[in-house]
């Protein structure tokens, strides 16, 4: 049985593609390997997810799953399509006309032309981070796995010297014919060649370390500059960083994806900052000035005489600064007052005299 993408992520079947990739953040934040180690079932769970997003982030793919169950397109074999067409339900290529039809038994890679496939794809990586980072912005060194350039032949594909031949397998066009069978027989259609991918040419000698890609699987590490006000859960995207293109085609893009570590002392509210402080019962009844950590530094604050306990007092423009501004959000401080549980014979004595003249 086919899974439920959308019940994975927990989005309904019109969400919005952004509905769609803030549940994806939200899941794979929760479910992060680097929170679980050792817990298989969450392990997998995160797999799921990561599938999930990697269909419903897909218009294409999106499309071909909700008509078909299936991000690569019906499946005939073991029971599909019986050769009766009074037994298809045409009503899913509904204004699409034959062009659809075809494509969704090809797949998008089957479409004439189909885009480079050389250029290399776009990756995502989750890194997390400390609060004061996001305070103060900072540049960091950040490593993982891809596939880059090949040191020995440079891209290329083929060994020193080698020179670039027709594909055989193309003649050179770049696209190969394939054919299936239809509900209205065979068809035929052109697809991008496996041979060379698409660009017609192949290097005569393969290069012995990368066997003709151009490129090979490592770590690579890249130096990120964390903008001051970043949110926890957005992206920082990285052009030409993701993995290498095939034969020095162009390379994909790279995503970061920020987590913040919670900070014990403040709580982020958007870009305003929040805490707590306790104050006694003379200093709020009496008034008083107290000190108030702020991301940007202490800070006195003149709590007035009747200070109410949950009292809260704004301190502006000390909250986190505003992402791609010079501005910055306010920092709030509820004002806790402490009722003492034992007093002494004075104290007592003096509370009661207070109560009485009240």
């Amino acid at each position: 049985m086919a899974k439920d993408f959308y019940a994975i992520l927990g989005v309904s079947r019109t969400a919005s593609q952004s509905d769609i990739k803030q549940a994806y953040r939200k899941l794979s934040k929760e479910l992060h390997p680097d929170k679980h180690k050792g817990d298989k079932g969450k392990e997998a769970r995160f797999k799921e997810v990561n599938e999930a997003y990697e269909v419903l982030s897909n218009e294409e793919k999106r499309k071909r799953y909700d008509q078909f169950g299936s991000a690569d397109g019906p499946q005939f074999g073991g029971g599909g399509f019986n050769g009766n067409f009074q037994d298809f339900d045409f009503s899913q290529f509904a204004g699409g006309g034959f062009g659809d039809i075809f494509e969704n038994f090809f797949g998008a890679g089957g479409r004439r032309g189909g885009g480079n496939q050389n250029k290399g794809q776009d990756m995502e990586i989750s890194i997390t981070i400390p609060f004061t980072d996001a305070v103060t912005g900072k540049e960091r060194d950040i490593e993982f796995e891809t596939l880059v350039t090949c040191d020995h032949c440079e891209g290329t594909g083929g060994e020193k010297g080698a020179k670039l031949e027709t594909c055989a397998t193309c003649s050179g066009t770049g696209q190969v014919t394939r054919t299936a069978q239809s509900l209205f027989g065979t068809i035929q259609q052109r697809a991008v060649c496996p041979t060379c991918h698409g660009s017609g040419k192949i290097p005569d000698v393969k290069c012995r370390v990368c066997d003709g890609e151009g490129r090979v699987r490592k770590k690579k590490t890249v130096r990120i500059s964390i903008p001051a006000g970043i949110q926890d859960g957005q992206s920082l995207r990285l052009r030409g960083e993701g993995q290498a293109g095939r034969q020095n085609a162009a390379a994909g893009d790279l995503y970061v994806l920020i987590n913040l570590e919670p900070d014990r002392a403040f709580i982020r509210d958007g870009d305003d900052i929040r805490s707590e402080q306790t104050i006694s019962v003379a200093d709020a009844a009496l008034g008083t000035t107290i000190e108030v950590q702020t991301v940007h530094g202490s800070v006195k604050l003149a709590i007035p005489a009747g200070t109410q306990p949950s009292q809260l007092f704004r301190i502006k423009g000390k909250g986190m600064p505003v992402l791609n501004s010079s501005r910055h959000g306010d920092h709030y401080v509820t004002v806790h007052v402490e009722i003492p549980k034992k007093l002494s014979k004075q104290e007592k004595k003096l509370f009661e005299q207070l109560r009485d003249d009240t």
